[in-house]
């Protein structure tokens, strides 16, 4: 029945009228042409005529016919299940039919048909499939074996999973030694189809697979010396995975696989060369990267550097021959989409900083799309960057020659590619580095002024990469000329020399923070000049400054002199963006920064910032409401608008504090508040919390009457699943229990399990524990009695969640809370006496009625146990433990 389809004339002339119409270049007519296509979706046998003009009219031109395939595909994705069964069968048939057509296009859009076909399902109802594909690989004609192995190929990439199934008796077991015969075929299209489908099974570890494990190798190995660089690039990339899972199996090859490895990260063809280079960034993940390639380093990192260098193509594509575009527009496609990064409520500066820097930020090379793709040059610096981070110093002698031969190179290619060497190397080698950076950073500080743009903006990152150290000389010898070199490459004439200023020098802000006040007034009107100078993607890039400057100098921004610089410019984007323009996401992280900075002195710019942000959040959740109600005619909203402007008002409430109470009172933000807390994005409720914290810290009398609403939803985000989530709330309860005080009592059996729950969590991230163990110590500080009883459950990991963070307002409360249960159950703390001692000790220097409470607390323990005991006690304790104590409390 299926086979004996035929299509009517007309209507097929009407579809290839169709195809033909929407390969035009105008978007009206295909648009229309869509507009009939969907209707014709309408028509049980539409598809029927689709893979017609795919498969049997082979007269027609390659491009209609695999249109007419990839609109089947499309229909298949969106519709398959709705496909009358003779019409799915005939498409079927034709498919296995034609699979072996003459040309290359038609034979991949078949094999994108059959994959999709499959991955609706159809791989357990489509019995024949692999079965007749298999067959076909054995097949005389060219053709039919290079179509029937593409299709499986992508068979093997989309349902990997369900081919090592149960469900289908696992075809593998026959697939994988079949696909591995082919390795030595003699077409180098169907060796690497062969290759590029085994690769598939590699990082899941597929047992059909490492049966085969010993073979599969030896037959990549005898493929090192293929022709096809496709083939060099399967076979280097399976080498690459093989060494994540089964590094046991290439250990005793592991000689000649780097020798191998080292002769195609130097191929002529470039993809190859970048998929090798992957391979000694995968092996210095490995334990026994040290061992195996110590002694390669003096072969290896000069092709590293090598590979660093800006190939041809690649400063065509940067249009690195163009050394002034200041005055160029930036097109919209070179602006990337930025992800606005909500805020999160952590003990700022515990002792051990975590170091979360994107370090390399690319290896200094955020370029233009062009290439900001991987490439050859930023996967080497990348290799050079960790495998400094294993070998260290032991990398210098092979370097210092290298880099004394780039560094001075009369050709700029060379030199760039010797300073992004220094970048590279900086964090991994910084101890060695130390001695050559008395001379090397007046160095760079020169270079910084090449005629070159491409050298100019390489030298911003690598210098920023050596900030820490800057920083911590004598401001006269390096960061003073840094600072103003690095202010007039802000306002360069090239744009991406701008941006790569503008980025080194958040970094040196971070590094710097309050060194930097100073200079506060040079630097502000530097920024505020480029606002007038910038296109809009390095505009972007700016405000990141300017929002970093304000973390790192704090209060020290309210003067009068420096607000008026800096408001007016930033108020003026303020007001010229419209509420959907994306821009404003960057806009409102840095008022959101400066706020919080400028603290009183943002009063003047308030008004209208807060009600705006009410609005824009209004907005969106109308928005959100007006879709739920009618989806399918409304695209869901756009909810980081909403995040953003939640987060200011955060960063509002911090700086303004108590002034924030009257825009508080004159809005419906708690409203909007309630909704936000209850939204389904995770996003938005941390926000939300983070907002209710600082709320409840500015202004509680307009929290208070919310409380009953608000603590059960804060409860029921007590999930670690969302760390983020969970951590703005367990704040949020801390902040408000100090405020509502004993009448807290009623919602502490909401939350307490929880709380106890999470501290006692292997594996959760520092910041959670902190703030868990805060809150509880708070909730314990106004009602002892409730809290007390469950002090044996988490006292111990109390101790050593909070022994590491630094004296300040929140330790203190939450200290003050467990002396308080102490005193109520102090049999809760027997057990664990000595991590309480431990916490103590950690305090430099409490207040002194707090100080009282630890004595007393101390000294109770020593007199109710005796001298005698307290003694093989404190024993125990390590040295400066046992000396602390001693010094600050007599025990």
């Amino acid at each position: 029945m299926a086979m004996s389809w035929q299509p009517e004339p007309n209507g097929l002339q009407q579809i290839l009228q169709l195809l033909k119409e929407s390969q035009s270049p105008h978007t009206e007519t295909q648009r229309s042409v869509q507009q009939k296509l969907e209707q014709l979706n309408q028509y049980p046998d539409f598809n029927n005529y689709l893979i017609f003009v795919l498969t049997k009219l082979k007269t027609e031109d390659e491009p209609t016919r695999s249109l007419s395939g990839l609109i089947l595909k499309n229909n298949v994705k969106a519709h398959f299940h709705n496909f009358p069964s003779e019409v799915t069968e005939f498409i079927k048939s034709e498919c296995l039919e034609n699979i072996g057509d003459p040309s290359p296009l038609i034979r991949a859009t078949i094999g994108i048909l059959i994959t999709t076909i499959a991955t609706k399902g159809e791989l357990q109802n489509w019995q024949t499939l692999l079965p007749t594909l298999c067959q076909q690989l054995d097949s005389e004609d060219y053709n039919t074996c290079e179509g029937a192995f593409g299709a499986l190929q992508k068979i093997c990439e989309d349902s990997a999973d369900v081919l090592d199934s149960d469900a289908l008796n696992r075809p593998l077991n026959i697939l994988i030694p079949k696909f591995l015969q082919f390795f030595k075929h003699q077409t180098p299209k169907i060796r690497s189809h062969a290759i590029a489908c085994v690769n598939q099974f590699i990082i899941s570890k597929t047992q059909a697979l490492m049966l085969h494990i010993d073979a599969f190798i030896q037959n990549l190995f005898a493929l090192a010396s293929d022709e096809d660089c496709e083939v060099r690039k399967n076979v280097c990339r399976a080498l690459v995975m093989l060494q994540e899972v089964r590094m046991d199996r290439l250990l005793p090859h592991m000689p000649d696989i780097i020798e191998y490895i080292l002769m195609r990260t130097q191929d002529a063809d470039e993809t190859v060369a970048l998929e090798a280079c992957e391979f000694w960034l995968t092996l210095a993940e490995q334990p026994i990267c040290r061992d195996v390639l110590a002694i390669h380093l003096n072969r290896l990192i000069p092709v590293l550097v090598r590979g660093m260098k800006y190939s041809e193509i690649d400063i065509i594509l940067l249009k690195g021959d163009v050394e002034e575009d200041e005055m160029i527009p930036d097109s919209e496609q070179d602006i990337k989409p930025r992800f606005h990064k909500s805020r999160t409520h952590s003990q700022q500066h515990s002792i051990e900083e975590e170091d979360d820097d994107d370090s390399g930020s690319e290896y200094g090379l955020d370029d233009d799309d062009a290439l900001s793709d991987w490439n050859l040059r930023k996967c080497s610096a990348a290799a050079l960057d960790v495998l400094a981070n294993v070998f260290r110093d032991e990398l210098m002698p092979v370097l210092l020659p290298i880099l004394k031969e780039t560094l001075f190179h009369p050709e700029w290619e060379v030199k760039e590619s010797g300073i992004l060497v220094l970048g590279a190397i900086a964090e991994g080698c910084a101890n060695a580095m130390i001695p050559h950076l008395p001379e090397l950073i007046p160095f760079l500080i020169q270079c910084l002024s090449e005629k070159k743009a491409l050298v100019r903006s390489i030298t911003c990152w690598t210098l920023s990469r050596y900030s820490h150290w800057i920083v911590n000389q004598p401001h006269d010898m390096y960061l003073k000329p840094l600072m103003s070199e690095l202010l007039k490459r802000i306002l360069d004439s090239n744009k991406r020399v701008q941006e790569a200023a503008c980025s080194a020098f958040a970094t040196l802000e971070e590094e710097a923070c309050t060194e930097l006040v100073p200079y506060l007034g040079f630097i502000l009107q530097t920024l505020v000049y480029a606002f007038k100078k910038y296109q809009h993607k390095n505009l972007l890039i700016l405000y990141d400054a300017i929002g970093t400057l304000a973390d790192s100098v704090g209060h020290h921004l309210n003067k009068p002199e420096f607000i008026n610089m800096l408001m007016p410019p930033l108020i003026e984007k303020w007001n010229t963006l419209k509420d959907e323009d994306k821009d404003l996401f960057p806009l409102l992280e840095c008022l959101s920064s400066v706020a919080t900075a400028l603290q009183s002195g943002f009063l003047p710019y308030s008004e209208p910032v807060y009600q705006r942000c009410v609005s824009l959040t209004e907005k969106t959740l109308l928005q959100i409401a007006e879709c739920n109600a009618n989806p399918d005619a409304m695209e869901p909203p756009d909810k980081d608008f909403m995040i953003v402007a939640l987060d200011l008002l955060s960063g509002l409430a911090e700086g303004l504090e108590g002034h924030i109470e009257t825009l508080v009172a004159s809005s419906n933000i708690m409203t909007l508040l309630f909704q936000c807390m209850q939204d389904r994005m995770p996003e938005v409720r941390q926000s939300s919390f983070a907002l209710l914290g600082d709320l409840t810290k500015a202004c509680f009398q307009h929290v208070r009457p919310c409380i009953s609403d608000f603590l059960p939803i804060l409860g029921q985000n007590l999930n670690p699943e969302f760390i983020s989530v969970c951590n703005n709330a367990t704040w949020a309860i801390g902040e408000v229990s100090i405020q509502m005080g004993a009448e807290m009592r009623e919602y502490i059996p909401h939350v307490l399990n929880q709380l106890t729950e999470i501290i006692n969590r292997p594996n959760t991230p520092k910041t959670l524990l902190e703030n868990t163990a805060i809150t509880i110590g708070r909730l314990g500080y106004v009602c002892p009695d409730v809290v007390a009883p469950m002090l044996p459950q988490f006292i111990r990991q109390w101790c050593t969640s909070l022994r590491n963070i630094r004296d300040n307002e929140e330790k203190d409360s939450a200290f003050r809370g467990i002396c308080a249960m102490i005193s109520v159950n102090p049999g809760g703390v027997v057990q664990d006496f000595i991590f309480f001692c431990d916490a103590v000790a950690s305090w430099q220097n409490p207040k002194e009625d707090l100080k009282e409470m630890f004595y007393k607390i101390l000294h109770g323990f020593k007199n109710q146990v005796g001298e005698e005991n307290w003694k093989r006690f404190s024993d125990q304790f390590p040295l400066p433990l046992r000396e602390r104590l001693a010094a600050q409390y007599g025990v």
